[in-house]
């Protein structure tokens, strides 16, 4: 069967953008014990390019399915696992990259920031996925928290979308809202 993309991002609600996120099945990674481990010779660059073994992973079917099997311990390492193994993965940035936003806003005027990932998962902002500062003034970088310690790093037409919504709500010091949980944009010097 044909892989069929979700649509665009600003073509949806947010019931609609929940439904899909609620749909999407997921491997029980949290309940495997593999008693294997060792080194998947795979590498994701920081634009979100997969690798292995130096060549790309051009299939973008691949990429979508090794992301489902994707985890970060507590010490930072990336893992892809199985069943049967747990296969270290090297990692340059974040795991995933947010390529779009919607803002959007239910009947309770509650906003909600949906993201679009690379592997054409959404992703909507809030208390269990929260975004996260880093850099320094000069150069931040925004994360989103995806799943089992992965996050996305926002490219940046998603990172200046967020930004000029952030300035449209003309709060200070410079935030948003998602999901009743508020996140700051900017680091601390």
């Amino acid at each position: 069967m044909p892989y069929e993309p979700p649509p665009e991002l600003a073509a949806l609600s947010l019931g609609e953008i929940a439904e899909m996120v609620a749909a999407r099945k997921l491997p029980p990674v949290e309940g495997w014990a593999p008693q294997r481990e060792g080194d998947s010779e795979m590498r994701i660059a920081a634009d979100g390019k997969w690798y292995h073994r130096g060549g790309e992973i051009s299939r973008a079917a691949m990429v979508r399915a090794f992301s489902t099997l994707l985890s970060r311990d507590s010490e930072g390492r990336h893992w892809l696992v199985s069943p049967f193994e747990k296969l270290t993965i090297a990692v340059d940035d974040a795991a995933f990259i947010a390529t779009d936003l919607s803002v959007q806003s239910d009947a309770d005027g509650e906003t909600s920031l949906a993201f679009r990932l690379n592997t054409d998962e959404f992703i909507v902002a809030g208390p269990e996925r929260p975004i996260r500062v880093a850099g320094d003034p000069d150069t931040p970088a925004l994360y989103l928290a995806v799943r089992r310690g992965c996050e996305a790093r926002l490219n940046r037409s998603t990172y200046e979308q967020l930004v000029q919504h952030a300035f449209e709500l003309g709060k200070e010091p410079l935030a948003v809202e998602s999901g009743g949980a508020r996140f700051a944009l900017a680091p601390t010097p």
